[in-house]
C-alpha cells in the first residue's frame, strides 16, 4: 500500500484516539492540570516501545506495519505539540512548579516507559 495513505489512515485514528483519550482523562480528573496530554504521551511511549520491539522481532520487519503504527498511528496519538502548549499554558498562568513539575514528570517517565515497553515485549 502507498506509504503516504498508511501514514494518513494511521495518523487520523491516531489524532481521533488522542482526542478521545485525553477528553475521557480530563472528563475524569478536571481541568487544573494537562493530566489527558500526559497520560497519552506516557501510553503512547510504552506502546512505541511495545511495536517497536515486536518489529524488530519479525524478520522482515514490515515496513507498511511500522508507517500505519509508528509513523502513522503513534505519531497522530503522542502529543508533544500539545504537551509543548500545556506546558507554557502553566508556566503563563504562573504556575511554574506545576508546569516544571509536568515537563520533568512527563519527558521522564515517557521515556521509563518505553524502555518498559521494550523489556516486556522482550519477555514475551
Amino acid at each position: 500500500m502507498n506509504a503516504l495513505v498508511l501514514v494518513f489512515v494511521g495518523g487520523g485514528l491516531g489524532a481521533v484516539s488522542r482526542h478521545l483519550v485525553a477528553r475521557a482523562v480530563m472528563h475524569a480528573s478536571g481541568v487544573r492540570f494537562p493530566w489527558g496530554t500526559m497520560v497519552v504521551n506516557i501510553a503512547g511511549s510504552l506502546a512505541m516501545g511495545l511495536l517497536i520491539a515486536w518489529l524488530a522481532r519479525r524478520s522482515a520487519g514490515d515496513s507498511d506495519l511500522r508507517l500505519l503504527l509508528a509513523t502513522g498511528f503513534l505519531g497522530g496519538f503522542t502529543t508533544f505539540s500539545a504537551f509543548s502548549l500545556d506546558a507554557v499554558t502553566l508556566y503563563e498562568r504562573g504556575a511554574l512548579t506545576a508546569a516544571a513539575t509536568y515537563v520533568i514528570a512527563s519527558v521522564t517517565v515517557s521515556i521509563l516507559a518505553l524502555f518498559g515497553g521494550l523489556w516486556l515485549a522482550r519477555q514475551l
